[in-house]
């Protein structure tokens, strides 16, 4: 099995992914031990003297003004686990909760949190143990990091509540540490505080929806090349040397798979008529623009969590020449507005998948396909409630993209009295992710009926690959009307798998 070595340093969106949905092993490196145990003895002082500390010898939020006595500072990080681990509706994805602990993880082995080293093997072993614990839904306003949800995995580590064990059943987790030969961690100065300090859930949603998307935007550049072949279009818009004249990375990526995609067709460029089209609509015209803006968009995301990913976000932190200072770097905007970013984007590539798959359904505008691509239009229907379902996502889409980074509301008695909501932007553009996932496959599902309707034209090789690689995984082709569930789902896992990528690529090589 994989394993990650976390050191002092982060750790790279790769390391995340395979933690969070490949189950990988984690080892810490001697470095971060030995930086640990230095952060500790900084706190250790500190913890001695008479002077107050927020986070090691204070309360927490608007409660900073009282000094706490040592005799009960081990109950205070017990009770702000316990108090602060109040969300509240569904369970969050195993995923997410894995990113999410193991983000903290890498902080906590940064040395600026002052944990020490046992609490951080600790984490380490429950991850390992495949021990998940149970994170609701609500609880977070990305400020002063993902309390409630990282209250719910300290909670663990503490032996209390309740988690998923390997074999999926959700026990107490005393149980399940128990079982697994962990003990459960007694908690000291700081160290509740710095497990709840953090954007890491955010975080985490952000690199998981980057790496689906990656795949969406080629899927997207696919399914477009698809209906523009279906449609008798031109792939002259696709030459290079018209993107390069607006040199966005984005548009001249996505020109560059569609016109690979669209090699050696036989379809691009036909008409069933003597007037042959000048242009072809914006829905397939400007399928590179659009798709384009969103691989920017994604190029930005991915350079934001980047630097997410190299940051020790906790407060107070221990700096190296051991100060302990209070700052604001939990605060979660930097995250929250490129997730809303994403979601934008999402929206618009599903918007424009949605228009071309219309397009190819309309007798009017389809040039010479039938109505709804029907085998015998008016005792079948065809596709056209498809493309009520893929209008749906659209519209749910366009809701989802509205940000939620553009809100605040205050909390702790106004001491928090600005938050980012970026908990919020990431549950959101995980459902955009899934759903645009779905607008796509019925794109998908449309266009490769299309070309098998246009009898006497060889479609590009690639295309003709999709369409075997689809029909064998279940994406049935054209005929009379049947139960059509079945075959969207197919066409959903077809491309949520990301095998209609594999496909395309067995004939054009890696896509940009």
């Amino acid at each position: 099995m994989h394993t990650v070595v976390v050191g002092t340093s982060g750790v790279t969106a790769s390391d995340v992914l395979a933690v969070a949905r490949g189950g990988a092993r984690i080892e810490l490196s001697a470095e971060a031990v030995a930086a640990l145990a230095a952060a500790r003895e900084i706190v250790d002082a500190l913890a001695a003297k008479p002077d107050p500390v927020y986070g090691v010898s204070t309360g927490f939020g608007a409660l900073a003004t009282r000094h706490i006595s040592r005799e009960l500072r081990a109950q205070l990080q017990r009770n702000i686990v316990r108090s602060h681990a109040a969300g509240m509706g569904p369970r969050v994805e195993r995923e997410v909760v894995r990113a999410l602990m193991f983000l903290r993880l890498k902080t906590v082995c940064s040395g600026h949190t002052g944990v020490r080293p046992e609490v951080a093997q600790t984490m380490a072993d429950v991850l390992n143990a495949g021990i998940t614990p149970v994170v609701h839904e609500y609880g977070s306003l990305g400020c002063s990091g993902d309390l409630a949800p990282l209250s719910h995995c300290a909670l663990t580590l503490m032996g209390e509540g309740e988690a998923e064990g390997p074999d999926g059943t959700v026990r107490p987790a005393g149980e399940l540490l128990a079982e697994h030969g962990i003990a459960p961690v007694e908690l000291r100065e700081k160290e509740g505080l710095a497990l709840l300090n953090g954007t890491d859930g955010m975080l985490g949603m952000l690199i998981m929806a980057l790496a689906d998307l990656d795949t969406l935007y080629k899927s997207a550049d696919v399914t477009a090349a698809l209906t523009l072949e279906a449609l008798l279009g031109t792939d002259k818009v696709l030459a290079p040397e018209l993107h390069a004249i607006r040199p966005h990375p984005g548009q001249g990526a996505s020109a560059a798979n569609m016109l690979a995609v669209l090699k050696g067709s036989q379809l691009t460029g036909h008409h069933q008529d003597d007037a042959p089209r000048v242009q072809d609509a914006y829905s397939v015209r400007c399928a590179p623009q659009v798709a384009g803006a969103g691989r920017d968009t994604l190029a930005h995301a991915r350079l934001v969590a980047e630097r997410e990913l190299a940051s020790a976000v906790d407060n107070p932190v221990v700096l190296s020449d051991g100060r302990v200072e209070s700052n604001g770097n939990f605060h979660g905007a930097p995250v929250a507005y490129v997730l809303d970013f994403l979601a934008i984007a999402a929206a618009d590539l599903g918007s424009i998948a949605e228009r071309r798959t219309d397009r190819l359904l309309d007798k009017n505008r389809s040039h010479g396909l039938p109505p709804f691509l029907a085998d015998d239009a008016g005792v079948d229907s065809g596709l056209m409630i498809a493309q009520y379902t893929q209008a749906a996502l659209v519209s749910e889409l366009k809701r989802l993209a509205v940000p939620a980074s553009a809100d605040s509301i205050p909390s702790s008695a106004m001491q928090e009295d600005h938050v980012s909501m970026g908990w919020s932007a990431a549950r959101k553009l995980r459902t955009a992710v899934d759903n645009l996932t779905r607008v796509i496959a019925i794109e998908l599902y449309a266009a490769t009926r299309a070309i098998e309707l246009r009898e006497g034209l060889t479609p590009a090789p690639a295309s003709q690959e999709v369409i075997e690689a689809a029909r064998a995984a279940g994406v049935r082709g054209p005929g009379p009307d049947r139960f059509l569930a079945p075959d969207l789902a197919a066409a959903d896992a077809f491309v949520r798998g990301g095998d209609l990528v594999a496909a395309v690529e067995k004939v054009t090589g890696p896509l940009q």
